[in-house]
């Protein structure tokens, strides 16, 4: 018999709420079985816990769930795996070329910020210099 599992079980597993379970079965990342009164209570598969390990693998690396979904979906269908392969490639690249340029303005707004510490560094210390030097001519005076 193969093995099934709840959505608690699955949701338990991974660390996920069953609302977001639910939403990734409307994504059409999972296709659970139903069973139960009305087919109310979900039943996933061997295959919907796989789909799901690698949709939260996507996410991790930073894809949109349709860029999970397209790529999960290529490994379900019987074709050569050569196409599929270029396009996880192709995929992992523009994702890549995204975040090379994130890191880049991030790199650049942390040199600014930097820039403003030491502005603001010199600036206070200019300030409590000529603070000091006021409050000790007035000691002085006394």
């Amino acid at each position: 018999m193969a093995t099934t599992y709840s959505i608690s079980d699955l949701a338990r597993e991974f660390d996920l709420t069953p609302r977001a379970m639910r939403f990734y079965e409307d994504m059409g990342l999972l296709e659970p079985a139903r069973s139960g009164p009305g087919g109310r209570q979900r039943v996933y598969s061997s295959r919907d816990r796989t789909r799901l390990k690698l949709t939260l693998r996507a996410k991790r690396l930073g894809l949109s769930l349709t860029e999970a979904k397209q790529l999960i979906d290529m490994y379900d269908s019987p074709r050569d795996t050569g196409p599929q392969l270029r396009k996880f490639l192709e995929v992992l690249g523009q994702h890549r070329a995204q975040l090379e340029a994130q890191l880049a303005d991030l790199q650049a707004t942390l040199k600014e910020v930097a820039e403003h510490e030491k502005d603001a560094r010199a600036l206070l210390a200019g300030v409590d210099g000529k603070a000091g030097a006021k409050r000790g001519r007035g000691v002085r005076g006394a």
